[in-house]
């Protein structure tokens, strides 16, 4: 499990195994660089906080502090299947929390989040996501990454799959969305009944989140209402994939499986995707969408996406969890991608991504 948070600069200038069954999320880093070649650089990794309890995702808050989502660590109440370990169980603890980094201080600002996770915390699913609207209040989305009808039947903690606002005042949060529920009643994608809210924006006065487990964005207002389906990322055919295990199909139904959202400084909203199982090399995609919401292909050749920001000069960063198939092993290292607004592409930061994040 990830602990620690890093300061990367560059020296010189990032089964139905699908994401549906992928609960990790690797933390982007934080990094400062100048343009420069094409291929990745020597960085040093500065430690900026240490002591968390896998760390999903980071935004600077209107006060300036950096605020860390922190899936947690699970603990000993009640379980569900694994949906990445074969056999194994996920059990809740409320272990999550948000913890706030400001002037090289660090602190819990939420604590008792719900969380699921294996019995030496690793697999959590938790707290995945914090921004914060116009007038400062910080929301966050708590995942779940299984079956929504088991969140109700067997963990019975209505926390998870949720759009969360939170009171830092009185370290308390009310629920504004059951995500999980609209798939278990809805399934835009018509495809496997699994829930895991990863990433969001807020646009607008609503929140666009990121379904990873239902293959979906869905629009909220952040008072909770008009909950519905924004967009639904369809499977593709996929010829000649490589597998973990031989004489596998000569063709498949790839999922999409978006995993990171951002608005970009003239509003176009951008998805990166991690792509299903078997997470075919340089198959995974970055989208845009268009006026009607459905998403338009923007570039592909990476693998494994799970990010995306921007900078002021609307230079466009992508997180690559791992540049080689997930299944494989030893994993390969992640890497920090720079896309220019000519399409130039720059490889700023190659790392261990596992090693440092789980």
């Amino acid at each position: 499990m990830n602990r620690n948070i890093f300061n990367n600069h560059a020296s010189t200038t990032g089964a139905n195994r699908t994401l549906k069954n992928f609960p990790l999320k690797l933390l982007t880093l934080c990094f400062a660089f100048i343009s420069g070649t094409t291929t990745a650089q020597a960085v040093t990794l500065n430690l900026v906080a240490s002591g968390l309890d896998n760390p999903r995702d980071l935004t600077v808050g209107p006060d300036g502090a950096l605020y860390v989502t922190e899936a947690g660590t699970g603990g000993d109440g009640a379980c569900v299947p694994s949906p990445s370990v074969q056999g194994a169980e996920i059990c809740y603890g409320p272990t999550g929390a948000v913890t706030k980094i400001e002037n090289g201080m660090q602190q819990r600002v939420i604590t008792g989040l719900p969380s699921l996770a294996l019995p030496d915390g690793v697999e959590a699913t938790g707290p995945q996501d914090i921004a914060f609207d116009l007038d400062g209040n910080a929301y966050v989305i708590n995942g779940f990454a299984g079956d929504p009808t088991l969140r109700d039947t067997v963990v019975n903690i209505p926390d998870f799959g949720h759009l969360l606002t939170l009171d830092f005042d009185t370290n308390s949060w009310t629920r504004t969305a059951d995500l999980a529920k609209y798939e278990e009643e809805n399934n835009p994608d018509q495809g496997d009944l699994v829930s895991n809210p990863f990433s969001f924006v807020i646009d607008n006065g609503n929140a666009l989140i990121i379904d990873s487990g239902a293959n979906d964005i869905l629009s909220v207002g952040l008072d909770g209402s008009n909950l519905t389906t924004n967009t639904i990322f369809e499977s593709r055919p996929f010829e000649n994939p490589i597998f973990p295990f031989p004489d596998g199909p000569p063709e498949i139904s790839l999922q999409s499986v978006p995993t990171g959202i951002a608005i970009s400084p003239d509003g176009t909203i951008y998805v990166v995707d991690f792509t299903g199982f078997p997470y075919p090399e340089g198959e995974a995609r970055i989208y845009t969408l268009g006026l009607d919401n459905e998403p338009i292909f923007f570039a592909d050749g990476f693998t494994n996406l799970i990010d995306i920001a921007f900078d002021s000069q609307n230079n466009l960063y992508v997180l690559e969890y791992s540049t080689e198939s997930a299944w494989k092993n030893p994993p390969a290292p992640g890497s920090i991608i720079k896309i220019t607004p000519d399409g130039k592409r720059t490889t700023i930061a190659s790392v261990q991504g596992r090693s440092v994040t789980k």
